[in-house]
């Protein structure tokens, strides 16, 4: 794992912007680290919050327990943001497993319902936060064949990116507008093409809210924290907990790791796991599923666009991290306006939030030869929804596809002397 040598000692990390540096910053020198900084927080909110309400309320939320699990995630990972790039120096910059938020949304309900939910968030937490003590368990982690992670990944994105193209057949004037304007900014500006199709889900949102007549109350726009007391089981640590860490450290903390290693910074892996571990137990009880590193989003406050200089873009995750505080005021509104949408319209904006993600997984899944049928039955288990003893597909498909890839690789012909 690349970040697994990091020193876990904040003093001992060297500051990328030196005191002298720091007192000659003006407001001109600071423009591109806070449009940068404010362009990340809007964009990784606006790209992936439809995914997590989905996720949410596919495992038993309410319409204010997934408000207030919106909110405690933006919290939590804002503030953690603030504390990493305030302590590090270095554009770190946290996010919501969006990943996660996908596989809660193919994985249903468990036996005990949302507070059984919550007792997998919970372990979720805890898990991340020993992956920062304990080195040996990052090494685990690194052992899980990444062809077979990303199937799952895979698996469990394909019925969420099928939506969009199913909801066109049944509701085709909602859906086209969304489409047709993510099919243009992909092409012209694919990083605003999920936040500019939200935009237009929520006009067709506001239409419908006028024709229908629907009436929403001032109070449900105002956004409320609510504690869920957790419940611990068998079936959620398998099938729900074991999972969200799995695809939250394959498909977020590592690529968080790599993104910032591609342009020159090395990721403070134990502070960054402790910090996302305790901002995930802490959110869980409020509906939070996991926190984790920046993936995508990490490479618009640690790139080029947040200044030449490599050593002040920090200002930009700093500033990010303020901008999310700002967001999360906002999301009791948006969910409020968004579960007034019509049927089919969330689903279609969460998977056109994905089809990337579920190309790059296709992608990685089957880029080696060897790999193939083992990455196709795990891909196949995953995309399926198969379950025994209410354990879900996501564990079966990644175990199925372990075996498989064991039982292959031992028949290879061996060389006879």
């Amino acid at each position: 794992m690349a970040g697994a040598r990091s020193s876990g000692n904040f003093d001992s990390m060297p500051s990328a912007t030196p005191p002298t540096t720091r007192s000659r910053t003006t407001k001109e020198t600071l423009a591109p680290q806070v449009t940068a900084g404010v362009v990340t927080a809007l964009v990784g909110f606006t790209s992936s919050f439809a995914v997590v309400l989905a996720g949410l309320k596919a495992v038993g939320a309410d319409q204010g327990q997934a408000s207030s699990g919106l909110l405690a995630l933006t919290l939590t990972f804002g503030a953690g943001i603030l504390w990493l790039s305030w302590r590090t120096r270095m554009p770190v910059t946290l996010a919501w497993s969006t990943p996660g938020a996908a596989l809660l949304a193919t994985a249903g309900m468990v036996d005990g319902g949302w507070p059984a939910a919550v007792g997998a968030f919970l372990m979720v937490g805890v898990l991340i936060v020993l992956t920062g003590l304990i080195p040996s368990l990052g090494k685990l982690m690194a052992k899980i064949p990444t062809a077979l992670a990303q199937a799952m990944l895979a698996g469990v994105l394909l019925p969420l990116c099928l939506a969009p193209f199913k909801s066109l057949g049944t509701a085709p004037a909602l859906i086209a507008p969304v489409l047709l304007c993510w099919i243009v900014l992909t092409k012209f500006a694919p990083r605003w093409s999920v936040p500019a199709s939200l935009l237009v889900a929520l006009a067709v949102i506001g239409i419908h809210i006028v024709s229908s007549g629907v009436q929403i109350p001032a109070e449900s726009l105002l956004p409320r924290l609510e504690w869920t007391t957790p419940i611990f089981s068998v079936e959620a640590a398998i099938g729900l907990a074991l999972p969200l860490f799995v695809v939250t450290m394959a498909s977020q903390n590592i690529p968080g790791v790599a993104v910032l290693k591609s342009f020159g910074y090395t990721t403070p892996w134990r502070p960054s796991m402790l910090v996302t571990g305790a901002g995930t137990v802490i959110g869980a009880p409020f509906g939070g599923h996991a926190i984790n590193l920046a993936a995508l989003s990490a490479a618009l406050a640690a790139g080029e666009e947040a200044g030449k200089d490599h050593g002040r873009r920090w200002i930009a995750a700093f500033v990010s991290g303020w901008a999310y505080l700002v967001l999360a005021a906002a999301s009791a509104a948006l969910v409020t306006v968004v579960a007034a949408a019509p049927p089919g319209l969330l689903e279609a904006v969460a998977g056109l939030a994905l089809l990337g993600t579920l190309a790059a997984s296709i992608s990685s899944a089957l880029a080696v030869a060897e790999e193939r049928i083992p990455a196709c039955i795990t891909f196949l288990l995953a995309a399926s929804g198969i379950a025994f003893a209410g354990v879900g597909a996501a564990f079966w498909a990644l175990a199925g596809g372990i075996v498989i890839r064991w039982v292959l690789k031992d028949r290879e012909p061996r060389n006879v002397a």
